[in-house]
C-alpha cells in the first residue's frame, strides 16, 4: 500500500514537474525564496497594525515567533526520521524531471509548505474578523509550497504533508494565542 502511495505520488511529481520550461526558472527560483516575500509580508503587518492595538500585535508576533520555531524544529525532526531523498536526488527519476535547484538535505515533509500554511492560518484567524478578503492569503503558501515541486526539491505528498501540518499548528498556536489574550485583558 505504501508503495503504490509512493509510486503515485512521484508520478504526480513528474507531471507537475514537466510542466515547467526554463523561460519561468527564474521566476520560481524568486518565488521560493523566503526574503522575496518581505513585502507581502511587510503588508500583512500594516493590515494587523490597522486592526490590532499595539499589545495584541506584539503578542501575535511573540506568537508567530513561536509558531515558526516550533514548526521548523519539529519539521526537521521529521525529515531526519523519515530521511526521504529530494526528487533532485533520486536515481529513478535521473532523465525524468527537471532539476532546477539541488538541494541534499531531505524532502518529507516540506518546511516551506508546513511553516507557510501555519503562519496563514494563523493570521487568517485574526484577520477574517477585520477584512472580507483574507483567505486571499493563502495564496502564499500555495504559491510558495508549489515553487518547490516547480524546482524539483519535494514531492506532492511532502507539501500536502507539510500543509496538514501546518494546518495543525496554525490551528494550536491560535488556540494559545486566544488561551493567553484571555488572560491579559
Amino acid at each position: 500500500m505504501l508503495e503504490k502511495i509512493i509510486d503515485a505520488d512521484k508520478s504526480l511529481f513528474i507531471f507537475l514537474n514537466n510542466l515547467g520550461s526554463e523561460s519561468f526558472d527564474g521566476i520560481w527560483k524568486l518565488l521560493t525564496n523566503q526574503l522575496n516575500w518581505i513585502p507581502f509580508f511587510l503588508l500583512l503587518l500594516i493590515l494587523l497594525r490597522k486592526k490590532i492595538e499595539t499589545k495584541k500585535l506584539a503578542l501575535i508576533l511573540i506568537t508567530i515567533t513561536a509558531l515558526i520555531t516550533f514548526t521548523n524544529e519539529l519539521t526537521d525532526v521529521v525529515k531526519h526520521t523519515v530521511a526521504r531523498i529530494r526528487p533532485c536526488n533520486d536515481t529513478e527519476l535521473k532523465g525524468l524531471i527537471r532539476v532546477v535547484l539541488q538541494r541534499n538535505s531531505f524532502s518529507y515533509f516540506s518546511g516551506h509548505a508546513s511553516n507557510s500554511m501555519a503562519t496563514m492560518l494563523f493570521l487568517f484567524l485574526i484577520l477574517r474578523k477585520h477584512y472580507n478578503y483574507s483567505y486571499f492569503i493563502f495564496l502564499y503558501p500555495l504559491i510558495f509550497a508549489y515553487s518547490r515541486i516547480y524546482l524539483g526539491l519535494h514531492f506532492p505528498l511532502d507539501i500536502i504533508s507539510g500543509y496538514i501540518f501546518g494546518c495543525l499548528t496554525g490551528f494550536l498556536f491560535y488556540t494559545i494565542y486566544l488561551k493567553i489574550l484571555s488572560k491579559i485583558k
